[in-house]
Formats: structure tokens, sequence, C-alpha cells
């Protein structure tokens, strides 16, 4: 099957309202997958866990990360990314990157919408992660046109 080009990559990775699924490992060796928002920017994939969520514990204590974007209908797109997720900033240090989290929340909700949910949900800290595809092994496919 055809690999999307860079440029088609990029432009599906900045289409509003899809969703990413991050898997990690657990301590036991299992595999956890959590759909979440994304955003993607300055050749890398930005998202952002919660401090009490499972996942964040797991990428932790393992950085290796799996992820999947993909589409449900024709042209059935989808990137794969396999790395390592990096935590950029940790929990706490929110207000050093409110502006790409508002970011994130405007490709999945209305603008004044967005800004009421990055707002409303400030007692619930979370850290910001990424994976460079520079340095991540990443493969796309697509349906044949």
């Amino acid at each position: 099957m055809p690999k999307l080009t860079d440029l088609e990559r990029d432009a599906f990775l900045a289409e509003r309202g899809v969703l990413m699924r991050v898997a990690v490992v657990r301590p036991d060796g299992s595999p956890l997958v959590t759909p979440i928002w994304f955003l993607h920017e300055e050749g890398a994939i930005w998202f952002t866990p919660r401090a009490r969520s499972e996942w964040f514990d797991c990428l932790r204590r393992d950085p290796r990360v799996a992820l999947c974007i993909d589409e449900p209908a024709v042209p059935y797109r989808k990137v794969l990314v396999r790395g390592r997720a990096e935590i950029v900033h940790e929990v706490g240090q929110d207000d050093l990157w409110r502006d790409r989290y508002r970011r994130i929340a405007q490709r999945y909700l209305a603008h004044g919408d967005a800004n009421a949910y990055v707002d409303g949900t400030d007692d619930q800290p979370r850290a910001l992660c990424a994976i460079t595809l520079e340095t991540a092994e990443v493969k796309t496919w697509r349906m044949p046109v």
C-alpha cells in the first residue's frame, strides 16, 4: 500500500479532531493503550498526560511508546510512530507551556470552548511530553487513490 509523503503526513496530522492512541508498557510487561489528544508541530508529536493517569506512570518508568494516529474513513490514512517519549515539562510546570496546551485543545474544541476547558482543568496538573519524528520509527499508509 502507498505511503504518505511528508506533506501528506503533516497535513493529516494537522486535521482537527483526529485522535491518537498511545501505547505504553505496564510494570508486568502488558500493553496499555489510551486514546488522547495531540498536536503535531516543530517536527514532534506533543501530548499531555495528567499527573494521576496510569499510562503516565508507565511512561515515567519506561519511555518507550507506540503511537497510532488513523482515520475510520477512506482513504484510511494512518501514521504509526515508535520511539521514546520525552517529558519536556514536568507536572506543575503547566504555566510554561499553557499556550501549547491551548493549541492542543483547539484541535478538538471550538476556540472559546477550548480556552474554557484549559482554564477549567488547571486543577488537574499535567506534564508535557513529546516524541520527535526524526528520531523515531515512523510508518505511514493510505489506500491507493
